[in-house]
């Protein structure tokens, strides 16, 4: 097949790389230095395994800018463009998705077109019905930041938007491509598609807000988070993952996903879908109130990354802390090795990390670090078992 990826974030990257095993794929992007990597066999993005198929995997991959290129022969053109929260609608923001779809269709109006960035709930079948295209459906991802090729090739499920032949052969296409033997596929219609993505993402971020109210709790009642937790993460109901406490959810999905889930239900009765949005910023309150009551004349900010192996610091939680230190007029110095920057939020940017330690009074990390083992006494985390 000749399949076409566009955007090459965290989603289009490790789709490229997966499905190149097997198949012709273009990577399309606006960045040109995104271009030249791909070409380089360099990774744009922060990915392991990416690296490593990149640097020892024989794939059919090629990167471009030019549209007309990468749209005239695709059979398959997967969307993965970024669609983020707009406040002012409340509502994604899906305007890369319409261009790349009016682009895609002028070049090459027969190859099937698969939306694999999040959407409203309804998005799909409106813009369809609407405009009378006939060749879209919309498949969810579910990847981790520093993990997406890692789970794409070893998916919890499939699905597709679609219950037809073709979204069968599109489904069949990843499957063939994974690692994985054994893997859920689920044909659905459209909406209940994006349902399930936001669904998905919406819980997680509850299972986080939990863990982190549970924390909250044990910290002004002087217990100890760990043996709470473990005690009730022995019930195999609940597990024992997916719940160290931290700064609140953070990265590109949760943050938004639970926002344009909790705006889908504007006409529907709810309380725990809009406590899931209120809980991060009540949890970042808290962790603010902690440090702010410390009285540090400077606060060093470790790391802005949301987790480990990952380079991406969107919406991480550990910036709504310094947001909130700032506004008290505590001076806030940061230690972030990604940014190449000389300040960040106007707050200085300390590339040494032995100068950093020593400036600051207190150092704030979402994660324990070997690297702050020798002052220890000065960092405030909340993590128990030291994992993402």
């Amino acid at each position: 097949m000749n399949i076409t990826v566009v955007g090459l974030g965290y989603v289009g990257m490790s789709l490229s790389v997966l499905l190149s095993q097997r198949h012709q794929v273009t990577a399309l992007d606006i960045n040109e230095e995104t271009v030249k990597l791909v070409n380089q066999k360099k990774s744009p993005i922060q990915d392991q395994e990416i690296d490593d198929f990149l640097k020892n995997k024989k794939l059919n991959l090629s990167a471009t800018s030019d549209i007309e290129v990468a749209y005239k022969n695709a059979d398959y053109i997967i969307v993965a463009t970024p669609t983020d929260y707009d406040l002012d609608t409340n509502r994604f923001n899906t305007s890369s998705i319409e261009k790349v779809i009016k682009e895609a269709t002028f070049f090459n109006s027969k190859a099937l077109i698969v939306i694999k960035s999040t959407l409203p709930v309804g998005y799909t079948k409106t813009f369809v019905e609407s405009n009378n295209y006939k060749n879209i459906v919309f498949s969810p991802e579910f990847l981790r930041e520093g993990k997406a090729l890692y789970d794409n090739l070893h998916p919890s499920r499939i699905i597709v938007g679609e219950k037809s032949a073709r979204a069968q052969s599109f489904a069949n296409l990843l499957l063939e491509c994974s690692f994985k033997e054994n893997v859920d596929i689920l044909l659905t219609d459209s909406t209940e598609a994006e349902a399930i993505k936001l669904f998905s993402n919406a819980y997680l971020a509850m299972r986080v807000a939990f863990f982190n109210e549970l924390d909250t709790y044990a910290y002004l009642k002087n217990l100890d988070t760990g043996d709470v937790i473990r005690g009730v993460c022995l019930d195999p109901r609940i597990g024992n993952h997916y719940n160290n406490p931290s700064f609140g959810y953070g990265g590109y999905c949760l943050p938004k996903d639970s926002k344009q889930l909790s705006a889908n239900y504007f006409d529907v009765p709810q309380n725990i879908i809009s406590s899931i949005v209120e809980s991060n910023s009540t949890r970042k309150d808290f962790i603010a109130d902690q440090i702010i009551g410390m009285k540090p004349k400077c606060v060093g900010i470790f790391k802005l990354v949301m987790k480990s192996n990952s380079d991406n610091f969107r919406s991480s939680s550990i910036q709504g802390v310094m947001k909130r230190v700032k506004a008290k007029g505590i001076e806030v110095i940061v230690y972030e090795p990604n940014l190449n920057e000389e300040r960040f939020f106007n707050s200085r940017v300390i590339n040494d990390l032995n100068e950093f330690k020593s400036l600051a009074d207190i150092i704030i990390s979402n994660r324990k670090d070997s690297d702050l083992s020798d002052v220890e006494g000065k960092v405030f985390t909340r993590d128990v078992t030291n994992i993402d």
